[in-house]
């Protein structure tokens, strides 16, 4: 069975491609001065080549890496900074508590215990008044 790659080794080497260092650029082209390809009055130069074209490597790189991963992101469905920004926005007009008149607030129910009492003293009421007409009649 194969063996999966060794993706440190493919990171070490992208990063060896696009990261070369000031100091790094010095010591090739040193080692070009001492081969006899480059002149002493090139090095200058040519360390800022390095370095530069290191730069833009790395932006061009970072750049894929970061569409890859906004193209994985899209195809896994998670959602992004801007996904919740519009459903925070969205629930938040939607929480906004509606206003309530003062009429409302005056025609609404009574409390449960309220009524019962209220229930209670009428039928007190509606028995008495039943006992003196049924006493009243009987007098008669």
């Amino acid at each position: 069975m194969p063996q999966p790659p060794d993706w440190n080794k493919y990171l070490d080497a992208g990063a060896e491609f696009v990261a070369m260092t000031r100091t790094q650029a010095r010591k090739r082209a040193k080692e070009l001065v001492s081969q006899g390809q480059l002149a002493q009055e090139q090095v200058q130069g040519f360390v800022d080549d390095l370095v530069d074209e290191s730069r833009k490597r790395t932006d061009v790189l970072l750049d894929v890496v970061r569409k890859e991963i906004q193209r994985q992101v899209k195809t896994l469905g998670i959602a992004t900074k801007e996904d919740l920004a519009r459903l925070e926005t969205k629930i938040a007009k939607q929480a906004k508590p509606a206003k309530t008149t003062k009429t409302t607030k005056a025609t609404k129910a009574k409390p449960k215990s309220t009524a019962k009492k209220a229930t209670k003293t009428t039928k007190k009421s509606a028995k008495k008044s039943a006992k003196k007409a049924a006493s009243k009649a009987a007098a008669s």
